[in-house]
């Protein structure tokens, strides 16, 4: 089952690569972008396509990886909230058998 996983992910990243390569072939009229102040020198339309997408991933894989340092921190102070609770709870127990 992993070998079909593995086998379908690389083709999958050839056709991937196979659309990107045709894209770009058939969109190379340059093109300049204009950003307020700031003027880009001209590239392909599909060199400005491709690299948003790359940095929309970036982007994307960066905002997930705080998301998930986040949540491992919250997890990590809930796990010791959690610990010092049941250690308060073993102690009054202790002492409540203690007092009958």
């Amino acid at each position: 089952m992993a070998t079909l996983q593995k086998i379908l992910l690389i083709v999958l990243v050839i056709i991937l690569i196979v659309v990107a390569l045709v894209f770009s072939l058939n969109n190379q009229m340059a093109v300049s972008l204009n950003f307020l102040l700031f003027e880009t020198q001209p590239h392909g339309v599909a060199v400005w396509i491709i690299m948003s997408f790359v940095l929309g991933a970036l982007v994307g894989v960066l905002l997930m990886l705080i998301g998930s340092f986040r949540s491992s921190v919250s997890r990590r102070n809930l796990k010791k909230r959690l610990e010092r609770a049941e250690q308060a709870l073993e102690k009054s127990r202790a002492d409540n058998d203690q007092a009958l």
